[in-house]
């Protein structure tokens, strides 16, 4: 049996807490034959309604995908959309043992409308405010009994919709390293420097730079200014691993001892959305298994890659990917 193929097998049952904004993404999808009389604007002839779970909830669904057992803790309000939501999580086999119903909280829904497969519309319907003081006491203990019951990682999928607040992040980060559970990090620009003491760190480029406020150019042929903008991240963050995605570029790891990069692959980009996700996912897992840096970045690229070529926010396929990762990682 190959390494990937062992690594592979260790994915199976570990228990992952995702922590974060969860979400709904609406697909509604239609052709478009006309223009409307009353405005210009095309007029969408609906064929299809379909609900899926995104933001950290889409980490959770890649990790049911490579056979991991995730728990979603996320505050969500006490509405009809949270109900279909905790059933979307019900149907895709996702602990809702996190969850957290809130009357003065309203449920997060993207709604996009497609005619003719491209977008022309998109509608948020949320709520940005942080969460309240109860609300982050119910979040803290609920996470607390989580962690004490045994879970192999923790994830904090931020979204900015509220639920990870300063104060959250740095007790669930204590609590974890205190009982020696891996922790990783999908950031936004908001708390960016919160998350110190964390095992893996993952911005993009953009995020990196917004959130250390320091303007660098990267290129094949020009990485220094960057690696130093990782130097400085690691500085304040005290991260053990950096690990930041490069888009055409591939990926950059690095820990004290080693640092990689990973090339991208040509791919047919259908929609970007939902790849930050899946690559934390995969990122996280293989790190709780013991991959080396090195598998740990080629796997994550490649299966950022991938989803890149579906159309929406989807998960990884986990053959798909073990295929690809035979064929790709030497």
């Amino acid at each position: 049996m190959s390494e990937v193929q062992q690594l592979f097998e260790r994915f199976h049952g570990k228990k992952i807490l995702v922590i974060g904004d969860v979400m709904i993404d609406a697909y509604v999808r239609g052709k478009v034959n006309r223009v409307s009389p009353e405005a210009p604007v095309p007029i969408v002839s609906l064929e299809k309604q379909e609900d899926r779970l995104g933001g950290a909830a889409n980490v959770a669904v890649n990790l049911v995908a490579l056979g991991a057992a995730p728990i979603i803790c996320s505050v969500v309000g006490n509405d009809k959309q949270a109900e279909d939501l905790k059933e979307l999580l019900h149907t895709s086999g996702i602990s809702s043992d996190g969850l957290i119903f809130s009357a003065t909280r309203q449920t997060t829904v993207k709604t996009r409308i497609i005619g003719n497969n491209q977008q022309l519309l998109r509608i948020d319907s949320e709520q940005t405010n942080p969460i309240s003081k109860l609300e982050e006491d119910q979040v803290l203990s609920v996470i607390h009994d989580l962690i004490n019951s045994g879970i192999d990682g923790i994830i904090f999928e931020d979204y900015n919709k509220g639920v990870l607040t300063p104060a959250v992040i740095e007790e669930v980060i204590r609590q974890a390293n205190a009982a020696n559970v891996i922790t990783a990090v999908d950031p936004k620009k908001e708390n960016f420097l919160a998350y110190k003491g964390v095992s893996l760190f993952k911005p993009n480029l953009k995020e990196l730079r917004e959130g250390l406020n320091m303007d660098f150019s990267f290129s094949s042929n020009n990485r220094l200014d960057f690696e130093n903008a990782v130097l400085e991240l690691e500085k304040q963050l005290l991260n053990q691993i950096s690990f930041v995605t490069l888009s055409e570029y591939g990926v950059f790891i690095k820990s004290e001892q080693n640092n990689h990069y990973a090339a991208a692959h040509l791919r047919n980009i259908a929609d970007v959305s939902g790849a930050g996700d899946t690559v934390i996912a995969v990122a996280t897992l293989c790190l709780i298994c013991g991959a080396k840096l090195e598998l740990v970045a080629e796997l994550a690229n490649i299966a950022g890659g991938l989803v890149c070529e579906k159309s929406g926010v989807v998960s990884i396929d986990r053959e798909q990917l073990m295929n690809e990762a035979k064929r790709l990682i030497n």
